[in-house]
């Protein structure tokens, strides 16, 4: 089993279940040789707000996908302090470097995002990154 940490995008894509990358979420999201790892940080990124415009269906999709993680990151200060030097070092935004932060805190080995590889998430070095949009996911369905 894999420990992953997905990346609030690749929720996001599932759980309106549009297009190709839509497809790959889910196809990530079906793998059963996972083992998902999150934290708050992804839960208050995507929750609040499907709940909040009365997207239930959405809502319940994340609710869903909480209800099978394995591993929550639960030590906030220590992230944040490890999120405070990713983004010294690596340049990453705020929320990204708290979810590397929260995904190397639990022991993951992936992290899959959304993001373009050319975006800044992929500049970490504290875990590998995974993009939904390259051809790294190979047995997914592509279009």
């Amino acid at each position: 089993m894999t420990r992953t940490f997905i990346d609030s995008g690749v929720l996001i894509a599932a759980a309106r279940g549009e297009g190709a990358i839509a497809e790959r979420a889910l196809f990530i999201l079906e793998d059963v040789t996972l083992e998902f790892a999150s934290s708050i940080f992804l839960k208050l990124e995507v929750l609040p707000k499907a709940i909040y415009n009365n997207r239930t269906s959405e809502a319940r999709f994340y609710e869903e996908y909480f209800d099978v993680v394995s591993y929550w990151a639960r030590d906030i200060d220590q992230i944040v302090q490890s999120a405070y030097r990713e983004v010294s070092e690596s340049g990453l935004g705020a929320m990204d470097a708290l979810h590397v932060a929260a995904a190397v805190s639990v022991g993951a080995v992936e992290f899959i995002t959304n993001e373009k590889p050319e975006k800044s998430i992929h500049r970490t070095k504290s875990i590998q990154v995974i993009s939904i949009w390259s051809n790294t996911i190979t047995s997914a369905p592509f279009s």
